[in-house]
C-alpha cells in the first residue's frame, strides 16, 4: 500500500463562515473526523480573532477532544510568533502550519508583513517548534501562480523550496490560494520538485472549483504527489483571497479518485460517511 499524508482541513472549511459555529458543534464534528483515519486534522488557528473570528475558540476545541482511539495528528495555523507561542503551549498540537507567500502582495494581505519580515518570523517559529517538539509545515502560498502581479515562475517556486529546505523545513505544501493552478503547472512543479528534494514532503493544498477537482487530483498524483489537503464538500477557501467561488479540494472527490483507480488507502469508509453527514449538520 502506498503511503499517503491525507490532511483534512475543517479549519480551512470554517474560517470564512460568517455565522458563528458553536464550539460544541465544532467539537462533535472534529471528533467524527478523528475516527476516519486521516494523517492529520487541520483543526484551528491561533491568529487574531479580529482577522478570523470563527477560530477564536480553537483552544477550547483542542482541550475538549478525545484522541484516545485515534492516531490522527492535530495541526493549527499560526501567522506570527505570538500565535506560535500560544499553539506550542498546547500539548494536543502536533503540527504548526505557517503560511509563507511568494507573493509580496498576498503576504501583506494575509499576515500584514513583507516577505523579508516573514522570513524573520519563520526563523523564530522554527526555533519555537523545535523547543516544543512540534513539527512544522510551511504553506507556500501562490505556489501555482500569482494573480496579484508579482513575479512568478516554476523557477521562482523552486528557489523558495530551496530556501525553506535550507532552513531545515521538511514538509512544504504548495498552496493554490485562489484556484488559479493549471494542469500543466501542477504536473511541471511536482515532477520537477519531488525528485529534486527527496528529503522534503511536498504536498498539494489546492483551492479549486468543485467540477475541476478530479483532474487536478489525478495530475498531482501522477506527478508523484502523495500529500493532499482536503475538506469535505470542498467547503472553505481563503477569506483573504476574496473569491467565494473557490473552495478547498473536496475530500469525497479524492476518495472517488482512489476508488476509481483502485488505489488503497487507510481511511475508514463508514466513519467517513458519518463524518460527511456530521459536516452537513455543521454547515447548515
Amino acid at each position: 500500500m502506498e503511503s499517503f499524508d491525507l490532511v483534512e482541513c475543517p479549519r480551512d472549511a470554517m474560517q470564512g463562515v460568517k455565522q458563528w459555529i458553536p464550539t460544541q458543534q465544532k467539537i462533535v464534528y472534529a471528533q467524527a473526523l478523528l475516527k476516519v483515519g486521516f494523517s492529520t486534522l487541520d483543526i484551528g488557528s491561533f491568529v487574531s480573532p479580529k482577522a478570523i473570528p470563527q477560530m477564536r475558540d480553537t483552544a477550547a476545541v483542542l482541550d475538549a477532544l478525545d484522541r484516545s482511539e485515534s492516531n490522527t495528528k492535530l495541526l493549527t495555523i499560526v501567522a506570527n510568533v505570538r500565535g506560535a507561542i500560544d499553539a506550542c503551549a498546547h500539548p494536543e498540537v502536533d503540527w504548526l502550519g505557517y503560511p509563507f507567500s511568494i507573493s509580496e502582495n498576498f503576504q501583506m494581505r494575509n499576515t500584514h508583513k513583507t516577505i523579508d519580515e516573514s522570513k524573520i518570523v519563520l526563523e523564530q517559529i522554527i526555533d519555537l517548534a523545535q523547543k516544543s517538539n512540534k513539527k512544522l509545515v510551511v504553506y507556500l502560498s501562490m505556489g501555482f501562480g500569482n494573480p496579484y502581479g508579482d513575479p512568478w515562475s516554476p523557477t521562482i517556486v523552486a528557489e523558495w523550496v530551496t530556501y525553506l529546505s535550507g532552513l531545515g523545513i521538511s514538509t512544504i505544501s504548495l498552496s493554490d490560494t485562489v484556484g488559479s493552478a493549471s494542469l500543466p503547472i501542477i504536473q511541471q512543479l511536482f515532477t520537477t520538485l519531488i525528485p529534486a528534494f527527496p528529503t522534503v514532503a511536498l504536498g498539494a493544498h489546492l483551492h479549486t472549483r468543485y467540477t475541476e477537482a478530479v483532474p487536478k487530483i489525478e495530475t498531482a498524483y501522477l506527478a508523484g504527489c502523495r500529500r493532499f489537503d482536503t475538506a469535505i464538500k470542498g467547503y472553505g477557501g481563503c477569506p483573504m483571497a476574496k473569491d467565494e467561488l473557490v473552495g478547498n479540494l473536496p475530500t469525497e472527490k479524492l476518495l472517488s479518485f482512489f476508488s476509481t483507480h483502485k488505489i488503497p488507502h487507510k481511511l475508514n469508509p463508514l466513519h467517513f460517511e458519518s463524518a460527511f453527514n456530521q459536516c452537513l449538520n455543521t454547515f447548515i
